[in-house]
């Protein structure tokens, strides 16, 4: 019983953790007020990546689109997300940097807005480069 319930409890955090990474997902695509449906398939991608299912992925957007409404800065969503294990932090930046360039462009607020993420996720400057040049590779 105790095993169930402490199982019940891993899912809840781990969707909370998803929730926030999905609001700032949320958050970056929005930056030039431009939210397309390709953006939104970006971040569906990434969740997939990070083990969520199809099923809680509405469940996810829905709050992550609430809390990113309510909120008036990427700290909110960073709290959370820094905690989470680099492999995850590096989905999150690959879908970040294929965001910022799905429409071909990064503009200076979103180039602004990646470098403070790098220093609050507690990324290297050097990850998160290798991971930008992949991005623009495989956009050629």
């Amino acid at each position: 019983m105790f095993n169930l319930f402490k199982k019940n409890q891993n899912k809840d955090e781990e969707n909370l953790s998803l929730i926030a990474v999905t609001s700032l997902l949320i958050h970056s695509a929005k930056i030039d007020e431009n939210y397309t449906e390709k953006e939104k398939n970006i971040i569906i991608e990434a969740l997939i990546e990070m083990g969520a299912t199809k099923d809680e992925i509405e469940h996810i957007f829905v709050e992550a689109e609430k809390k990113e409404k309510d909120s008036n800065q990427i700290l909110d969503f960073t709290r959370e997300v820094k905690n989470i294990n680099e492999d995850e932090k590096k989905i999150i930046i690959e879908a970040l940097w294929k965001i910022i360039y799905s429409d071909e462009n990064a503009d200076m607020y979103e180039t602004n807005l990646m470098r403070r993420l790098s220093g609050l996720l507690y990324l290297d400057n050097k990850v998160v480069g290798d991971i930008k040049e992949k991005v623009k590779q495989s956009l050629k």
